[in-house]
């Protein structure tokens, strides 16, 4: 047993430390003596010293003396052609023993992927013949081609995957992300679901991933239910997960919530999906509970986007737009594929007057999750921020045709057409046909609202927002409701909804101000009431007082408890 032995032995130990120093030195030694090792013998000691930086997370310098290793295998297997049988069974037996070129090539190109060098990642993997690919080979470089746009490469390397092992659900995903039909991609995996017991629900499966990629999020929400009601699948976080995000990007922020907090109960060290979580929270206006997640997250990971999205979100409703842009280019930094790192920081760049750099990350945005409209809608509001309604409008036709008229749809364009007055009656139509499909969905009642405010028709606004409001409790609808109800002069049941509003939402400043108004407003008529008591007291008459005692007991306390806000 020699020296070599010794690192091999210790780097499939997992010593990995010691391999590094050990290694080092070896190759010192074999710089100064090239006589000292044979080349399979130096090509080992460079792989071993490589994996040993690569686990230390030292990349460049890893990618390097792979590179490194490389070369020298190229000097040994001109050495080889040379010298074509001295040594017989020993040499073969060598030559089994050394780490595979592939494998090399393979940890050369997760170097750069990590070092976000993804040209050089697939020039290294492209390098490698097509026959000699393993499927985690095909598999990183479909990963590598569908980033960089090339889909018709990235197909045919998933399809490799598949054909290779038929099981791999994220390759399958992949292939439903780039258009391929389900059909075809079932039939990719009918001899294994015919073969393999207790595979029944894999064609479902696929179904429900073909119509979450198509956009058809009632249809898959529908159909990941009939799984979720098959005793084997019950309770699979994965799919709970899926089932969430669908209830959010079909507007059900109710259901999504409930979905992600199931999800979570059963295991509480999840991450994935819980940005999105955490930004229905946020927005919902529950702010201690998106601070301590985001704490929670940190603890179990602070290497993934979710919890620095998490915490963007906090800053971001907190009204600290810096901080969330900051959070924000964090979360992107380790993980350039979050859409919604990409979404807060460009929210944020908006919030700060930086238009132009957020239509940017919304469109990068876009890109990776063509059938969300968060991203569309971040887009037009930024459009519309910069007086592009011309622009806002072609985006929001184009979402209107490739998607079909559904609440969102009709709602997205109807709030573009607002924004020009010689659109008001259009936008009006739209919003009516949006409320005749979903009357709960909450962004259509508010658009709704704002036409009828405008059009000062306040008791059709106060029906319309009731109605909304008898299956739902939603901050903003409470709020508005307050509003209207102070333009019909019901300044006691306006006080009441602004106090509902509050209890949903404490930071929600529109509410505070609503109320503080009223207040205002109300001072007037307390001076008048001290001014009578006094002339009555002066007149002998003894008046009772206890009320208008009670009374300013009472305002005092809501001035005590404005302050505290």
């Amino acid at each position: 047993m020699n020296v070599i032995d010794h690192v091999r032995d210790m780097a499939a130990a997992g010593l990995h430390s010691n391999v590094r120093i050990l290694s080092s030195l070896l190759l010192t030694m074999s710089n100064n003596n090239p006589e000292l090792f044979s080349p399979a013998q130096k090509y080992q000691l460079l792989v071993y010293h490589a994996d040993a930086l690569f686990h230390d997370k030292e990349y460049r310098n890893a990618a390097c003396k792979y590179s490194m290793a490389l070369q020298q295998k190229k000097v040994l297997s001109k050495t080889s052609k040379v010298r074509p049988s001295t040594g017989g069974t020993a040499s073969s037996l060598q030559a089994q023993s050394l780490p595979s070129e592939i494998e090399v090539k393979y940890k050369i190109a997760e170097c750069y992927t990590i070092l976000k060098l993804d040209k050089d990642a697939i020039s290294v993997l492209d390098g490698i013949p097509s026959r000699q690919r393993t499927p985690k080979v095909n598999m990183m470089l479909a990963n590598l081609y569908r980033k960089a746009g090339q889909e018709r490469s990235a197909v045919t390397s998933y399809k490799e995957v598949l054909r290779q092992c038929p099981l791999a659900l994220d390759a399958i995903i992949g292939l439903l992300s780039l258009s391929v039909k389900g059909a075809e991609v079932a039939s990719m995996t009918m001899d294994v679901m015919q073969s393999v017991p207790n595979l029944d629900w894999l064609s479902v499966w696929i179904k429900a991933y073909a119509f979450i990629h198509a956009g058809e999020n009632l249809r898959a929400i529908n159909t990941i239910c009939s799984l979720e009601k098959k005793s084997l699948l019950r309770d699979n976080v994965d799919l709970l997960v899926s089932l969430a995000d669908l209830y959010f990007r079909a507007g059900d922020t109710k259901n999504a919530i409930l979905k992600f907090e199931q999800a979570q109960m059963l295991d509480p060290y999840l991450i994935k999906g819980m940005d999105v979580y955490g930004y229905l929270m946020a927005r919902e206006g529950h702010l201690e509970d998106v601070e301590v997640l985001g704490g929670r997250l940190f603890n179990i990971s602070d290497q993934h986007a979710e919890p620095w999205v998490i915490s963007g979100c906090h800053s971001f409703y907190s009204k600290r737009y810096s901080r969330a842009l900051y959070l924000g280019a964090k979360a992107i930094q380790l993980n350039s594929n979050s859409v919604q790192a990409l979404l807060l920081k460009g929210a944020a760049l908006r919030n700060m007057g930086r238009v132009q750099e957020a239509i940017i990350h919304f469109r990068e945005a876009m890109r990776l999750a063509p059938c969300r409209l968060d991203c569309y809608e971040g887009l037009i509001d930024c459009y519309l921020a910069s007086n592009g309604i011309r622009e806002a409008m072609g985006m929001a036709n184009n979402i209107y045709k490739t998607l079909g008229a559904n609440a969102q749809t009709l709602t997205i364009l109807a709030t573009v057409c607002l924004e020009d007055p010689m659109t008001q009656e259009k936008a009006k139509t739209l919003l009516d046909k949006a409320l005749a499909q979903r009357p709960d969905y909450t962004k259509a009642v508010v658009k709704k609202a704002e036409l009828l405010s405008r059009e000062q028709n306040y008791e059709e606004g106060i029906a319309l927002l009731r109605q909304a409001l008898a299956n739902q409790s939603d901050c903003v609808l409470h709020r508005m409701l307050g509003d209207f109800l102070v333009a019909v002069n019901d300044y006691q049941e306006a006080m009441d909804q602004y106090s509902i509003a509050l209890s949903l939402d404490p930071n929600d400043q529109k509410s505070l101000e609503g109320m503080q108004k009223m207040e205002k407003e109300e001072s007037p008529t307390e001076a008048t009431v001290e001014e009578d008591g006094d002339d009555m007291e002066g007149s002998g008459e003894d008046p009772d007082l206890e009320g208008s005692d009670s009374e300013a007991a009472q305002w005092a306390d809501q001035e005590q408890w404005f302050g505290m806000q």
